[in-house]
């Protein structure tokens, strides 16, 4: 009987570190965690989906803060570290994304806004031109660090200097965010909303 318990409660507490380890949401044949660390910040997946053109994939999108947010307000507003995660679907020109996110950022932004993103917009810009090409399962993610700015990185490597000016971070999330997002269903994923 002893022998047992010591199975019964071996398996029980085996069961509930598995409930502890972090779950994996699968989008689009993509596995994103539920969670993620960025600087020392714990963020969880406020939503995910995938980006079409046309009937194409392109990438998934998942997007993490640190409590969930459903409407764009409130995930500009959110307080600490934020991410935005991007996994390659298929092969693309990196430097024809990076025009695509400027233009994303021109149709969502405010136009008084316009000239003091200027600098930050031709500096991702250049990110894209020098990766050449993103393959398909190719990683980039865009992070809000308070007190060190927007940090972009591709295929696991930060590039450049941290971007420092608020305005800039938020003008890349309204390309998903935004009254005229890449795509308004993933949109509604981003922000959590049941499809």
């Amino acid at each position: 009987m002893k022998f047992i318990k010591q199975c019964v409660l071996g398996l029980l507490t085996g069961m509930m570190a598995l409930g502890v380890a972090a779950a994996v949401v699968d989008v689009g044949g993509v596995k994103l965690e539920d969670t993620a660390e960025v600087r020392g910040n714990k963020l969880v997946l406020n939503g995910a989906g995938v980006r079409y053109k046309a009937v194409f994939k392109v990438y998934t999108a998942g997007l993490y803060l640190s409590k969930k947010a459903g409407t764009p307000e409130e995930v500009l507003a959110a307080p600490g570290a934020k991410r935005l995660q991007i996994t390659m679907l298929r092969d693309i020109d990196a430097n024809e994304l990076g025009k695509l996110f400027t233009r994303g950022v021109q149709d969502n932004s405010p136009k008084a806004e316009m000239s003091k993103l200027i600098p930050g917009l031709i500096k991702m810009g250049q990110i894209f031109s020098d990766q050449k090409k993103l393959a398909t399962g190719d990683v980039f993610m865009i992070d809000w660090v308070p007190g060190t700015g927007t940090i972009i990185t591709v295929k696991g490597a930060p590039q450049g200097d941290p971007f420092k000016e608020p305005e800039f971070f938020t003008a890349m999330m309204r390309i998903w965010l935004g009254p005229v997002p890449a795509d308004w269903k993933l949109k509604d994923d981003l922000l959590g909303k049941p499809g």
